[in-house]
């Protein structure tokens, strides 16, 4: 009798294991800016597709670039457009959603806005006190992400903060600039230094940060859509023509329905309809 039920329980556990390893695993890589969308996409997806499990991972923009281009994801991430040098022929790219880019500051700052101008001036080392800007005799501490991050990649374009040297074009954003990690570290530092500005992810503000308008023109999703706040981007998803498995792809079309898109404006993005 002992024997039995030992023998059903050894079954019982193969069984189980051989469920779980069933489940064909999707994998995301890239932009911590497009990673808590696809976090909610996965968790979403999965309770009425209990066939597939979705692992994401934010590195950056560059990482998800390269792991759609080389395999080692099925679908890679961007919060940037590609640049020429990225784009290849067999390499698919849809839009997922629309992000604005907000320049934040510490709650304490009671300015209301910067110019686009200002906004250069401060990242390039030019503007160094709040003063010069409408704010108090207080040094400004500029944070920055790093060189991998598509909101960045975005960021600099969008403000003109790219210089040349010998032919090639480089960053202008000053060294002396501190270097965040992912949107969720910027925006700590920014609300923990009430002398601090930074610029994430219109997804991800919160009351820890405050918003600055631009030109004029307040960072929100009404502005983003109507195109009059123009520090915007996309929010890419890539992958190898011809390459994403059934369930890849099956996952890929969903996001574009409407049930996902939902999702995108419950979130505080911009949604593709």
């Amino acid at each position: 009798m002992k024997k039995t039920v030992i023998g059903a329980v050894a079954l019982i556990s193969a069984l189980s294991v051989n469920v779980a390893s069933a489940k064909e695993t999707i994998s995301a890589v890239g932009s911590s800016s497009v990673t808590p969308l696809m976090e909610v996409f996965g968790e979403t997806y999965m309770k009425s597709h209990s066939n597939v499990f979705i692992e994401v991972q934010g590195p950056g923009s560059s990482a998800g670039i390269k792991a759609a281009k080389n395999g080692s994801a099925d679908i890679g991430m961007s919060s940037r457009n590609l640049k020429a040098s990225e784009k290849e022929p067999t390499l698919v790219e849809e839009v997922i959603a629309r992000d604005g880019i907000a320049v934040v500051v510490n709650p304490k700052n009671h300015l209301k806005g910067l110019t686009s101008e200002q906004v250069s001036a401060i990242y390039r080392g030019e503007i160094t006190n709040w003063k010069d800007v409408g704010g108090n005799d207080k040094p400004i501490v500029a944070i920055t992400r790093d060189t991998a991050s598509g909101t960045r990649g975005a960021f600099e374009e969008i403000m003109e903060l790219k210089k040349k040297i010998g032919g090639k074009k480089v960053s202008a954003i000053s060294q002396r600039a501190q270097v965040a990690n992912g949107n969720g570290g910027l925006k700590t530092m920014v609300a923990s230094n009430p002398y601090a500005i930074g610029y994430i992810s219109l997804g991800s503000v919160d009351s820890t940060v405050h918003p600055l308008s631009i030109d004029g023109v307040a960072a929100d999703v009404a502005n983003v859509k109507n195109g009059s706040y123009k520090v915007a981007r996309p929010f890419l998803v890539l992958y190898r023509e011809g390459k994403p498995s059934a369930a890849t792809k099956k996952f890929l079309d969903w996001m574009l329905t409407k049930e996902a898109q939902k999702i995108v404006d419950q979130k505080g993005y911009i949604s593709i309809h």
